[in-house]
């Protein structure tokens, strides 16, 4: 089982980058695939970014590519997200999110396990 806990959500003007952090528990991290999804209010929750266990391989939201960049650590057990020229768009519920398993696919039915949320709000 791996537990999540995501921090460095906040406040920011339009323009400016957040760095959110997940830290997971759990000796097995390295055989999950780990992403980001985000939920703003009256939508659904949608995807972020996801990369891949060993390789590092990443993917991404066409409305965040070239201004988000994910990563992890595989010793620290831990997955960033690094946000940066955001928008009034990018206003959400962040969420990381675990898929075990080797490869890149990652969605909303196939997460194996959620963090609680870290709320981003960027104003304009």
């Amino acid at each position: 089982q791996v537990q999540m806990v995501e921090s460095g959500g906040g406040l920011v003007q339009a323009g400016g980058s957040l760095r959110l952090s997940c830290a997971a528990s759990g000796r097995t991290f390295g055989y999950y695939c780990m992403g980001w999804f985000r939920q703003a209010p009256g939508k659904e929750r949608e995807f972020v970014a996801a990369v891949s266990t060993y390789d590092g391989t990443t993917s991404y939201a066409d409305s965040v590519k070239g201004r988000f960049t994910i990563s992890r650590d595989n010793v620290k057990y831990t997955v960033t997200l690094q946000m940066n020229s955001l928008k009034p768009e990018d206003t959400a519920v962040y969420y990381c999110a675990a898929r075990q398993g080797f490869g890149l696919g990652l969605n909303r039915g196939n997460v194996d396990y959620w963090g609680q949320g870290t709320q981003v709000t960027v104003s304009s």
